[in-house]
């Protein structure tokens, strides 16, 4: 047997094809080859070509589609045992698949809430409680079909959880909007948007809150907007995300009838799940991200009251008109009005910006989003942190705590994290809006 081999390499003689027979090629094999004439081409071959092997002829294993493979050895068939030997491989045999799928995402527990009952004027309402209570406060206000959890994503983005160090976060839920809520007694009235924003002065009485920075989503933005304009001492800043400042108007309020009397008779049907699905995301969401709208849709058919959330839905499309121009009452605070282009309120925070003050609001369209905390959080985040920097609130985050947050994060959750440095912000659109 030849110990010199070309690479590994065999090759088949022509004449002894039908033979099976191969034979490693020695140094002056080429000029052979390169002596046959006619049309006969030659060609090298490796030697078991269709084997998957190892190179010291063990158990293989390998990761097919996130599932294992076992492996397991047999004996290669050939005529030619010192061959077989020399290489040292073995033929291996598929034996079993098991494929494993990754879990289905959910929104994060790691927000380490702590969950208070407040006494209302109109009952009880939750309040989850996020960080240290002697810390200034921020409280949060979710939109229709939601609760607290909805912020826990973005409020454990790594850039939000560095900037959460200087504050204590209150998540408040709508009455009868929280996970696992009973259903509401069918003789409840329940409180009017008006009410429902004078509901905070009881949660701010309960924790001995002097003031607080307002941070809201949809139906929860219009909320905190309401108290600011009542007790516009009460509120530091606001920081809201689609909110409409106007009626409902007659499509709306078509709508939002069928979904109540659906939700009220059927339960979460495929049309309120529809609905609710524009409604955060805007059309065609599952073209943006799978498995985000994926994760709402399980949410909204698993863990929502139907009937509670027939009650908030009513008393959202039953909203007054918030009242204000931009050259008479209008709100004091400082505000930041934050959209996605993809969203279906675009229009409603344009006309809401016009009737702002331009000297202390900012409107702000962040591209390629509609559901803005979910699928930017990182512009968001950046956005909401220069705002309370340029009110005041906080000192500029050095780039190195910034950097070493973004590390801890890769470490406990093991994959890098997304962050965009580009903000487009857009002030004022006045050419746009429709001014009251």
């Amino acid at each position: 047997m030849p110990r010199s081999l070309l690479n590994g390499a065999y090759y088949v003689v022509l004449d002894e094809v039908y033979r099976d027979t191969t034979r490693p090629i020695k140094k002056n094999d080429f000029k052979r080859i390169l002596r046959f004439g006619g049309t006969t081409r030659k060609r090298i071959e490796p030697l078991l070509n269709k084997c998957v092997t190892d190179i010291a002829g063990v158990f293989v294993e390998k990761k097919v589609l996130s599932g294992t493979v076992e492996l397991e050895p047999t004996k290669m068939p050939s005529h030619n045992a010192e061959e077989t030997a020399l290489l040292g491989m073995d033929d291996i045999e598929l034996r079993n698949i098991q494929l494993q799928f990754p879990s289905a995402r959910r929104f994060s527990g790691e927000s380490a809430c702590v969950e208070v009952r407040v006494r209302t004027d109109r009952g009880d309402i939750l309040v989850a409680i996020q960080g240290d209570r002697n810390k200034p406060a921020i409280i949060t206000y979710h939109d229709l079909g939601l609760n607290y959890v909805c912020f826990q994503p973005f409020f454990n983005y790594v850039d939000m959880r560095a900037l959460l160090e200087n504050f204590c976060v209150y998540h408040v839920n709508a009455p009868g909007q929280e996970e696992g809520a009973p259903s509401l007694p069918e003789d409840y009235m329940y409180p009017t948007m008006d009410e429902l924003a004078n509901q905070l002065n009881y949660v701010m009485g309960h924790f001995g809150l002097k003031s607080f920075i307002g941070f809201g989503v949809g139906a929860g933005a219009n909320i905190l907007a309401r108290f600011a304009l009542v007790h516009p001492r009460k509120v530091d800043v606001l920081a809201l995300i689609n909110c409409t400042s106007g009626q409902a108007g007659w499509i709306e309020w078509a709508y939002q009838k069928m979904n109540t009397r659906s939700l009220r008779s059927r339960g979460m049907t495929q049309g309120v799940l529809d609905y609710l699905m524009w409604h955060h995301f805007g059309r065609f969401p599952e073209e943006r991200n799978h498995d985000l709208t994926q994760m709402y849709r399980t949410y909204f058919t698993r863990n929502v009251n139907p009937t509670n959330l027939s009650l908030f839905i009513e008393a959202y499309v039953r909203r007054s008109d918030l009242g204000i121009t931009r050259d008479a009452d209008t709100i004091k605070v400082p505000v930041l009005n934050i959209t996605g282009a993809m969203s279906p309120h675009v229009d409603d925070t344009v006309t809401f910006n016009g009737r702002l003050n331009p000297n202390n609001s900012t409107w702000m369209k962040i591209s390629d989003c509609g559901m803005v905390m979910e699928e930017q959080p990182g512009k968001v985040s950046e956005a909401f942190r220069l705002f309370l920097q340029g009110e005041g609130f906080v000192a500029p985050l050095s780039p190195t705590k910034i950097v070493a947050f973004r590390r801890l994060s890769d470490a406990e959750r093991r994959r890098p994290c997304r962050h965009s440095s580009v903000i487009r912000i857009t002030e004022n659109p006045i050419s746009e809006a429709v001014v009251c």
